[in-house]
């Protein structure tokens, strides 16, 4: 019995779009951190922290696209992410180490360290106010995503992509479940969230580490930690221990975003 030639070419076009599909999906969910919530909280956290000076300069490049706040820009490199700018979002390091090696870990520059250099380096510069806000937006997203624990976790998992786990009722990664899944069983608002975040600030230190490679390592050593991977199932102790994990990264994330703004502007 032969298949008629219409009925195969329906079903190949079917199949071409299915693959490209899944392959968007594959790609997306490598590189996407926080999501939406925890970069807007870390944005907001850094929006509350800066200096007179720095509110002045960044309102100024802000008004440049009609944006209204540092929230307003946080999901911009997510949203304009293309296939030259994905690998800047993270960093791949070998399985139990957490050493920078440059050559090794961000060849030709394609990682989060290099990337964060860059955009902060073109912020400080005597360039015009257009790229300055470009550079802005990306300086925001990175700062939050280098706090993200697996944005800087291990190449053989993809940053706990590959590693399948039950929660929340549904099967999942892990990587999902740092970027929005914990951040969601708070059931607060960003508002409420960087809010409640904000009054732990006397017990962090006035000066911060704002260097990418040292925030790199500090977030590779969290995924390092022994109990850091759960088995098969996100429980209930695996929340109560890592919420506060958690909450601290998102913190120090917009507290080092708002010290690093106000330093470029002085």
């Amino acid at each position: 019995m032969r298949i008629p030639k219409t009925i195969l070419k329906r079903t190949l076009k079917k199949l071409l779009i299915l693959h490209s599909v899944v392959l968007l999906l594959m790609h997306t969910n490598t590189v996407f951190a926080w999501g939406t919530e925890g970069h807007q909280v870390i944005a907001q956290i850094a929006q509350s922290s800066l200096t007179p000076k720095a509110t002045q300069a960044i309102n100024r490049l802000l008004a440049l696209e009609s944006e209204v706040s540092l929230a307003s820009i946080s999901t911009w490199a997510d949203e304009h992410k293309s296939k030259t700018t994905a690998p800047w979002h993270y960093i791949n390091f070998p399985q139990n180490s957490c050493n920078y090696i440059p050559e090794r870990d961000c060849k030709n520059g394609d990682c989060i360290v290099k990337a964060l250099n860059k955009q902060i380096k073109t912020l400080k510069s005597n360039n015009s106010d257009q790229k300055k806000l470009h550079a802005l937006k990306y300086v925001v997203h990175l700062m939050g995503d280098i706090h993200q624990p697996l944005h800087a976790g291990f190449g053989n998992d993809k940053g706990g992509n590959t590693y399948q786990i039950q929660a929340f009722g549904k099967g999942t990664n892990l990587h999902s479940v740092w970027d929005s899944g914990l951040i969601k069983n708070f059931h607060e608002s960003t508002e409420q969230l960087s809010t409640r975040l904000l009054a732990k600030r006397k017990n962090t230190p006035e000066s911060l580490d704002t260097n990418p490679v040292n925030i790199a390592i500090e977030s590779c050593r969290i995924v390092q930690a022994n109990d850091f991977y759960p088995q098969k199932q996100v429980d209930q102790a695996y929340i109560h221990q890592f919420t506060p994990v958690l909450e601290d990264r998102l913190l120090l994330g917009g507290q080092r975003l708002a010290q690093l703004l106000n330093q470029i502007a002085q």
